[in-house]
């Protein structure tokens, strides 16, 4: 059975929900399914008054417990069309992993949202991958076996990348249905890769 860490962050509760559904598909595999979040670096005062999303149930992830894990899911929301500098600060600190080569061989994945159609999603992602590969990690895209993303009947997200969502410049947007399923999709085959390669 593979280990499977869904690592994220979320300012508005999209990327809190990709992740729900992205260790929804990985446990349909049969993976152990851990939700971690990174560390808020925000001011509470600050992120109240933005409407920040407080409340999420996941537990804080410190970078030493990555190698604890076969397969390791990143999301967070976009910022000028790269990761938030809060799991930019995470990923910063796992200098000491690179040195021992820890994660080489672990599945990699990536998931983000933007606030438009054309928001950035794909550097995003991009900006992610960059810092599993550096690590040694195999990387696993939304590759176009989830025909979903191929939809042009409404406002989604997805790429060869990995799974993503729109939210709205006011973030007021909750992701589709499709989206979701892409994130399923997602989470199901990073399982499945995780789990032929520690056999």
């Amino acid at each position: 059975m593979a280990k499977v860490l869904v690592l994220y962050y979320s300012a508005y509760g999209h990327i809190e929900t990709m992740a729900e559904a992205i260790a929804e598909g990985a446990r349909t595999e049969g993976a152990d399914v851990t939700i971690k979040r990174v560390a808020e670096t925000v001011p509470e005062d600050v992120a109240r008054a933005n409407h920040f999303k407080l409340d999420q149930a996941a537990a804080v992830a410190d970078p030493g417990e990555l190698a604890d894990y076969d397969a390791i899911i990143v999301g967070t929301g976009t910022r000028f069309g790269r990761m938030s500098s809060q799991m930019a600060a995470f990923w910063d600190r796992t200098g000491g992993l690179w040195a021992k080569g820890a994660l080489v061989g672990k599945v990699g994945a990536s998931f983000t949202s933007s606030g438009s159609q054309h928001g950035g999603q794909e550097t995003t992602q991009f900006s992610i991958l960059t810092n599993l590969l550096h690590q040694g990690m195999t990387i696993v895209g939304l590759d176009y076996g989830y025909q979903g993303q191929l939809n042009n009947d409404a406002v989604i997200g997805g790429s060869p990348y990995g799974a993503s969502t729109i939210a709205g410049s006011d973030s007021a947007r909750q992701p589709h249905e499709i989206d979701l399923d892409g994130a399923r999709y997602l989470g199901a085959k990073v399982a499945r890769t995780a789990a032929k390669l520690i056999a």
